[in-house]
């Protein structure tokens, strides 16, 4: 979603530092005070910071909120936040001159559908990164209203923000904890306006220019050392009254995943806030750090009532020199976990880095600004990087979505979550056929389609025509080397490679056990897996048809000038010759039939039944197979539906299905008695990606999987 999901502290992380603070308290640290900040001050501020003592205390103090009325604590923590001169906050005033992001004013008629108006403006809104769009419908019914009145017993928990800067080494990471107070929707506008009024002995909204410099002084020297922000709540505050105009319109963030135009239809489950909103609920100074959506996704973000939200965002084509910048100017090398340009976006997935826009500018990235008020969306761009913060008490949702020319970049962020061996969310593989497929597919003639459809069409068939290039040149190398044993057949859905996590939907390699599959783009030969290295093809029973659509979508010039105009870009040129290499005397012939030697009888392998409850009360899931002892599988393949991620941008999914431990239980056939192994997993290490086998049987060469239609397949 637009305001990202922040990176959450483990409780054990957050005992520890209770107890470190403790244990200073204890030994007298805290007594010593004023000689202890002496000596800070004597070093460089980045060395303060780069203290644990201080790192360790400066995020559970804020002088203005407490537990429950957000009343002031007597003693503040000297220590918590120095002047930061890495990043030069004396002169604010780029905060007058940043320009400002295009507003739109679509009509009642141009409103009733939101993906044809956003198709309309993309190509000039996306220079900019993010926009505004004000609303020509209005909320009947107020959002207070719908979480206190409609959504009865509706409270969230709130996260603790730290409000500084930071100058970004191994030892000064900001995280953002779970505060442990809960609230109600009233509770918490109280709460925050009180703080407000405090401050600034007003309870009234001031300028939104004044506000700006007031935050980022606060952000590098300023007393409040923390603030409160509901992030990430399940839930919209759209109303489901049929007197309630906006409610009832198309732009209601809860209808925007299944409206026609949208490629996240396809998705067989719901993933909160990409294909569900979230709330977000903010006060004074809350923020969202620099982030980019999950995916390269499209986010819109609606403002439901309160204080004004300052945006800032970096358009998608600048994305790469964001992070270079990044990379040079905020983050020391040490805290980077790779080189190159994926390690910089490896940090800002945590979604924790924050720092003032102008060092952007300054350095020749492009950023705009924008002011969202009740009643507006702020739409950001994929690859748009973007952070904010909040005016005071306010109340926002947002949710994400994809059209027809996502596709591309989306191709881009797999690669990299791949790279960086990240779970993705989506299986991007699986929504580019599943669409390139029904367009072909659909009789509607291209003088009925808007010039816009048009154009996002084109790049999703381009897209598919690269993909389906790469399956076939991949398959006929493969069978030229002799390297796989034979080819199968597969109707099942999208699983994940247990090398790199790449979603695999077309195709993938298979080992001799079933348990350890590998996407086209490794070396599998290299694999030491324990079953060994008999490896074979699966290929989804839909490739001869797939191969088809693509080479007739290569009769049009205009497809294939944007399918390698999509090629050269993603860099994929280089990969494949080097993964795939052919030679003059290959004769390779894009689309040609692809022969695969006989795979020899597999040595008999007894499984019983696969169970799994779709119930979303279960609170476990039981995997039996029989096997010969001498198979020890390392990976399991994962259920994309329930797959969970190693990184905080997963947690939507945890949300769908909370986090449960099961057991596998594999019996391994002996002689004469059987011997049970059971071993803890988590549920999205388990399970192949869309329907699981009932029943699996193995004789001789064939394969019968009933529910999976898998069958060995000889040529």
């Amino acid at each position: 979603m637009g305001e990202g999901r922040v990176c959450f502290s483990r409780e054990a992380k957050l005992e520890f530092l209770k107890q470190k603070r403790l244990q200073q308290m204890q030994t007298g640290t805290l007594n010593n005070e004023t000689a202890y900040v002496t000596n800070l001050m004597s070093r460089s501020s980045g060395d303060a910071l780069r203290d644990p003592a201080s790192c360790g205390v400066r995020s559970f103090r804020n002088p203005n909120v407490n537990a429950k009325s957000g009343s002031g604590l007597n003693e503040r923590d000297t220590m918590s936040k120095q002047k930061i001169d890495k990043f030069d906050t004396t002169d604010l005033d780029w905060t007058d001159s940043m320009p400002e992001c295009p507003v739109y004013f679509p009509s009642k008629e141009e409103f009733e559908d939101p993906l044809a108006f956003l198709q309309k403006i993309a190509p000039e809104a996306s220079k900019y990164g993010i926009c505004k769009i004000v609303s020509p419908l209005s909320a009947s019914v107020p959002a207070g209203m719908v979480l206190m009145k409609e959504k009865a017993g509706f409270r969230f928990t709130t996260r603790v923000q730290p409000l500084r800067l930071a100058e970004w080494n191994t030892d000064d990471r900001v995280t953002f904890f779970l505060s442990g107070r809960n609230y109600t929707f009233r509770d918490f506008e109280k709460m925050a306006n009180k703080v407000f009024t405090r401050r600034y002995y007003s309870a009234g909204c001031l300028p939104t220019t004044y506000l700006e410099k007031e935050f980022w002084q606060e952000i590098a020297s300023g007393k409040t050392e923390s603030v409160e922000y509901a992030c990430d709540v399940d839930g919209s505050a759209f109303s489901s009254s049929p007197s309630d105009q906006l409610g009832n319109s198309k732009w209601n963030l809860k209808k925007v995943a299944r409206l026609s135009r949208s490629i996240l239809r396809l998705l067989e489950t719901t993933i909160p806030g990409v294909t569900e909103p979230m709330l977000y609920i903010g006060m004074l100074f809350s923020m969202f750090a620099w982030h980019v959506e999950d995916h390269y996704l499209y986010s819109i973000n609606y403002h439901h009532c309160g204080a004004a939200k300052t945006w800032y965002g970096v358009p998608g084509h600048a994305a790469v020199d964001f992070e270079k910048i990044v990379r040079e100017k905020v983050y020391t090398h040490d805290i980077l976990s790779s080189e190159g340009e994926d390690g910089a976006f490896d940090v800002l997935l945590e979604k924790t880095t924050l720092f003032p826009p102008n060092i952007l500018s300054q350095h020749g990235v492009p950023v705009y600004k924008a002011v969202q008020k009740p009643g507006e969306y702020v739409i950001t761009f994929p690859r748009a990087y973007h952070a904010g913060f909040s005016h005071g008490f306010n109340c926002g949702e947002a949710v994400n979505f994809a059209i027809g020319d996502w596709f591309q970049l989306g191709s881009i962020a797999s690669r990299r979550y791949a790279l960086l061996n990240r779970t993705p969310l989506l299986p991007h593989e699986e929504l580019l056929c599943k669409e390139a497929m029904l367009i072909s597919s659909s009789s509607s003639s291209a003088a009925a389609i808007s010039h816009e459809d048009l154009a996002s069409q084109l790049s999703v068939k381009a897209s598919f025509v690269n993909l389906i290039r790469f399956q076939h040149r991949a398959r006929w190398c493969l069978t030229k080397s002799r390297d796989c044993m034979g080819i199968s057949q597969h109707s099942h859905g999208t699983i994940l490679c247990s090398v790199c996590k790449r979603d695999c939907y077309a195709a993938y390699i298979n080992c001799s056990c079933y348990l350890h599959p590998v996407c086209l783009r490794h070396e599998f030969k290299p694999l030491e897996l324990a079953c060994g290295t008999n490896f074979t093809l699966s290929v989804r029973d839909q490739v001869l048809e797939m191969e088809k659509v693509s080479r007739m979508l290569e009769e049009d010039k205009d497809i294939v000038n944007e399918a390698e105009v999509q090629f050269k870009n993603a860099s994929d040129k280089v990969f494949l010759s080097n993964l795939y290499p052919i030679t003059e005397g290959d004769s390779y012939i894009p689309y040609c039939k692809v022969d695969f030697v006989p795979q020899p009888p597999i040595e008999s392998l007894q499984a019983d039944t696969c169970h799994y409850s779709d119930s979303n009360d279960s609170d476990s899931e039981i995997y039996r197979f029989k096997r010969r002892s001498s198979l020890k599988p390392k990976h399991r393949p994962m259920n994309f539906a329930s797959s969970k991620s190693e990184h905080q941008g997963l947690k939507r999914l945890k949300k769908a299905e909370p986090e449960r431990l099961s057991v596998i239980s594999i019996k391994y056939k002996k002689t004469g008695h059987e011997e049970s192994v059971s071993v803890g997993k988590r549920r999205d290490e388990k399970r192949v990606l869309g329907s699981c086998p009932k029943r699996i049987k193995v004789r001789g060469p064939s394969i019968s999987i009933t529910g999976l239609e898998t069958k060995q397949i000889h040529y």
